[in-house]
């Protein structure tokens, strides 16, 4: 896990909805979100393509823009709990071209 910026009143969850990501989960991972039981101050929205469609589902978590690959509905919860609410990194879902740093 790592350290994320200060936690801000305007954050969002941005998931892509857009066709290659819908065909890879992407429409449970938005449920998934929403009924998670997030902090007051974020909301889960989806969104059109991010660009990222070879490594999707997308998630990215803005304005802070940490970015999440691959992401599957069963990955929410430690998102939510260790990232979102704790604000620790998932490192295992880190896009690796967005964060090579931490890429495996």
């Amino acid at each position: 896990m790592d350290e994320t910026p200060e936690l801000t009143q305007k954050q969002r969850v941005m998931i892509c909805q857009n066709n290659s990501c819908l065909e890879r989960g992407s429409k449970q991972v938005l449920e998934a979100f929403q009924t998670a039981n997030l902090p007051p101050h974020i909301k889960a929205v989806g969104c059109d393509c991010q660009g990222q469609c070879n490594l999707g589902p997308t998630v990215r978590v803005v304005p802070e823009e940490t970015w999440y690959s691959r992401v599957q509905a069963e990955d929410v919860s430690a998102i939510v709990e260790d990232h979102l609410k704790g604000g620790n990194r998932v490192m295992a879902k880190l896009h690796p071209r967005i964060h090579p740093r931490y890429a495996f």
